[in-house]
């Protein structure tokens, strides 16, 4: 044992991957000497770099038919003895049986996407468990790793850091605290309207120790952004769009994260950093901080459980109070009003 090739099939995105480091920590601890590369689109590569679970990082380019073919002709070289899906779509499945791995492992029907995807594995693997990270891990013990605390080997660059300091003005200790109003689709989004709310409270709450707030926002969430600061007013937060490196240092320096079901969320509690999570139609049980110190905000019913995609935020989401999320903050730093 010992000389396996193993190829974790995981092309994003921020969260989802952030969300499977636990079950390669985990397939690394029980195969020290084996080959462990990691497939993703070349857009999430940095956060894998300086991994020491991972041996090789294999981009995908998916813009070319060129670069998928290159890409399926390097995996094929590298003879890889079984292939890890922990996305479970088409896509990702189809890759893992172009790579020429004759054991195949992914998801049983019922915890995929893309139920097809099944028809690509060689092994499907159940699991009752309620969380992604641990459904995850059922993959890794499929192998016969076993489940440890979990672990998310996250590198931060001193270049970005330096980056962040100055952008922030974080210089000689001044903490800040962040707000990330973005989320994928707006159904799961808290109303930007109400963060702006959110930072005026909080800049009052912590106005002893002089924390400054921060409203990160991604692609296409600059007009978010700056909705977040309009109510904000005097307080005037700093919008904060960085890249992904830069992302990672600014969410582990900070003293706080506060935002809905989204990548940067997962980030934060993956780097340790005191996390309040807003949710409404996705289910915290599956996809909520991972850590039980964080705490989670919700009003939504059972039934108003979904991972429908609309334009929008949920009535559950706009149901959500600044008071509620005030009180979260508190319990969770530790501090009175």
């Amino acid at each position: 044992m010992g000389n396996e090739r193993f190829l974790v099939v995981r092309l994003g995105s921020l969260g989802d991957i952030v969300h499977a480091l636990p079950a390669v920590h985990a397939l690394r601890s029980k195969f020290p000497s084996a080959q462990i590369d990691w497939l993703v689109e070349d857009k999430w590569r940095s956060l894998l770099l300086g991994n020491p679970d991972i041996n090789d990082v294999i981009h995908l380019d998916r813009s070319t038919w060129g670069g998928v073919s290159s890409c399926v002709r390097q995996l094929r070289r590298r003879k890889y003895d079984c292939a890890i899906d922990f996305q479970g779509l088409y896509k990702s499945a189809l890759l893992a049986r172009l790579s020429g791995a004759r054991q195949r492992i992914g998801f049983a029907i019922e915890l995929l996407r893309e139920s097809g995807a099944a028809w690509f594995y060689t092994e499907r693997v159940h699991s009752a468990a309620s969380h992604v990270i641990d459904q995850n891990l059922a993959l890794a013990q499929h192998l016969g790793a076993e489940k440890w605390e979990a672990r998310f080997p996250l590198a931060v660059s001193d270049e970005a850091e330096r980056f962040v300091r100055m952008q922030v003005g974080a210089k000689g200790g001044k903490k800040y605290f962040v707000m990330s109003p973005g989320g994928g689709w707006m159904s799961k989004c808290w109303p930007a309207e109400q963060y702006g709310h959110l930072h005026r409270r909080l800049t009052s709450l912590f106005s002893f120790a002089g924390w400054r707030g921060v409203v990160n926002y991604g692609p296409g969430e600059r007009k978010l952004a700056e909705a977040v600061r309009l109510v904000a007013g005097e307080g005037d937060p700093l919008l904060f769009s960085g890249d992904l490196p830069q992302l990672v240092a600014l969410v582990r320096g900070a003293a706080l994260f506060v935002g809905g079901d989204s990548g940067p969320l997962h980030l934060a509690v993956a780097l340790g950093t005191p996390v309040v999570g807003l949710y409404g139609p996705t289910d915290p049980a599956r996809n909520g901080p991972y850590s039980p110190a964080d705490i989670v905000v919700r009003n939504a019913r059972t039934e108003e459980t979904t991972y429908k995609r609309d334009s929008s935020p949920a009535l559950s989401m706009r149901s959500i109070t600044v008071d509620q999320v005030v009180a979260a903050v508190q319990k969770r730093l530790g501090v009175k009003g």
